[in-house]
């Protein structure tokens, strides 16, 4: 998964090797790296995964905030409470059959196997892996949980909450791990040798062609767009919150990238991670950099939302090769992210698609670019493979979230009445404003 059984060949070679001092006066011989032992490097392997999951769960609380900070102030609890339900959803959906489905018996196919996943035993001592189960599945979890965070950002404002809820429980338990089988599971496109090193297809593609289609079947929040097809403006609850979310994605992205080196048990590894580290965030400041200038030079204003989305769309294209490009590749490649968003957004205006938080400029359109670009830093990638792949995730998460989106209207319905739409959904499907002192709640008080 994600090449680990390549990465888990070199560490146990690596380690079988003795361990042997170098001895100053012996300049005949040359210097020899001395090898951890196989107890060592599972440990700084288990804690890379824990450290690195735990800085992914940490941006789910980012998502919160930015959708909080982006949506109107009617409907901020509600983003707060599809947050935290979809992360606890994804959770559990994807112990249940998710990461089996990903990564157990994929063997070149095109899906696992299902059923539950289960852990190491207590006191579990089997080095044979490098690390520890649990740590795996947990580092694993936390990446399908951001896929659905990303379809949450886009459809709010208009979307009931259960059939969102039942969306994201077939997003996160069937429909990525599926796709996500084919490359990190070691499947079909694995053996092609499509590369996707932290998932800018992988993960937040996918999220971004769920999020497209929701959009597209759910339609645009009432007086979003004119009939003379103009485009009605519907500002943020807070800019500080979504400023906020930003740094916080930020900072998990480090985990996101860096613990996807999966090993720590060696210098050279540890060495790789720090290089992801620099190029994650040098791609992070070029996506707001370039942001900024170009809302400045076309809108004569900077629109602080594009420098948060900028930062978020860099962080996404780095995302596919973060180790291999040099820093000025990595900023090319962040600027580019930044640039997508500029221009995106009023694209997608014109076509009347409703994206509420920009996810699917940062998202899908960024993470195309992202993996797209790959070959031009990492030789052993190919511009056709990586065609090929773009495309294979494309056409299966869009059309099978179609469908399911499309299975939900016609049974259960996804989008609340005009009247629950214009009251807020924090009042009608949550029953706890978010700003009762501010919002409609303060005509009570």
């Amino acid at each position: 998964m994600k090449n680990l059984v390549a990465k888990g060949a070199t560490t146990l070679a690596m380690l079988s090797l003795s361990v042997l001092p170098v001895v100053a006066q012996d300049t005949a011989a040359a210097p020899e790296v001395p090898a951890v032992s196989p107890e060592v490097a599972y440990i700084f392997n288990t804690l890379l995964f824990l450290i690195g999951g735990f800085l992914v769960m940490f941006m789910a609380a980012g998502f919160a905030m930015l959708e909080a900070g982006l949506v109107r102030s009617k409907n901020v609890s509600m983003q707060c409470l599809k947050n935290i339900a979809l992360y606890s959803v994804a959770g559990l959906m994807f112990w249940i059959t998710g990461y089996n489905l990903m990564y157990t018996g994929v063997d070149g196919g095109f899906i696992g196997s299902f059923g539950p996943y289960a852990f190491d035993p207590v006191g579990g001592d089997a080095l044979d892996t490098g690390y520890s189960t649990a740590s795996d599945w947990f580092f694993q979890m936390v990446f399908v949980a951001a896929t659905a965070s990303i379809v949450s950002g886009t459809v709010a404002e208009r979307i009931k909450l259960w059939p969102f809820l039942i969306f994201s429980a077939v997003l996160t338990g069937v429909l990525y791990p599926i796709s996500g089988s084919w490359q990190w599971g070691a499947g079909w496109l694995s053996e092609m040798g499509f590369s996707d090193f932290a998932g800018s297809t992988i993960v937040h593609s996918v999220g971004g062609w769920a999020a497209l289609a929701g959009a597209i079947i759910l339609g645009a929040r009432k007086g979003k767009y004119g009939p003379d097809g103009s485009v009605h403006p519907f500002p943020g609850s807070s800019m500080p919150l979504a400023t906020l979310g930003t740094f916080i994605l930020w900072l998990g992205w480090f985990g996101f990238n860096g613990a996807s080196q999966l090993a720590m048990g060696s210098i050279s590894d540890v060495t790789d991670v720090s290089r992801i580290f620099a190029n994650t965030n040098m791609a992070a400041a070029a996506g707001v950099v370039v942001a900024v200038g170009l809302t400045q030079a076309l809108y004569k204003k900077v629109d602080v939302t594009m420098a948060l989305n900028g930062a978020l769309a860099g962080l996404v294209s780095i995302t596919a090769e973060p180790l291999a490009p040099s820093v000025w590749q990595a900023v090319f490649i962040g600027g580019v992210g930044g640039a997508i968003v500029v221009f995106a957004v009023p694209m997608l205006d014109k076509l009347k698609i409703d994206d509420v938080v920009g996810a699917i400029p940062v998202h899908l359109i960024a993470g195309i670019w992202g993996t797209l670009i790959v070959p031009l830093s990492n030789d052993a990638a190919s511009y056709g493979t990586q065609i090929v792949g773009i495309a294979a995730y494309g056409v299966f998460t869009f059309v099978a979230s179609g469908v399911v989106w499309y299975v939900l209207k016609l049974t259960i319905g996804i989008r609340v009445s005009d009247e629950e739409e214009a009251l807020g959904l924090d009042k009608v499907e949550i029953g706890v404003e978010a700003y009762p002192e501010f919002g409609t709640g303060s005509q009570r008080l």
